[in-house]
């Protein structure tokens, strides 16, 4: 049996509100705390896959994202019981 996982990528381009970026991030520590060894990509693929194609309930979550304040995410910023995870790319040199 194939695996939808295991498809052919696509890369995909998202724009988003860094407070937006900072809670994928958080999402991802957290499934890391949870014994899961995961991606930003692969955290973003379940997330949608298991969102219901239903009109109605796609509009009334564009709805309430639309209407959050701007600190909605600002209590992602001290988890610091979440552990640290590496991110991929490159790694910043300190100057010798």
């Amino acid at each position: 049996m194939e695996l939808l996982h295991h498809q052919q990528r696509r890369t995909t381009s998202v724009q988003w509100p860094e407070d937006v970026d900072r809670r994928l991030n958080i999402l991802v520590r957290a499934a890391t705390a949870a014994g899961e060894r995961t991606s930003r990509a692969e955290l973003l693929a379940a997330l949608v896959t298991t969102a219901e194609a239903q009109p109605e309930q796609l509009a009334l979550l564009l709805h309430r994202y639309r209407g959050l304040p701007e600190d909605a995410l600002a209590d992602d910023a001290g988890r610091n019981d979440l552990p640290h995870v590496r991110t991929p790319g490159p790694r910043r040199t300190t100057p010798t």
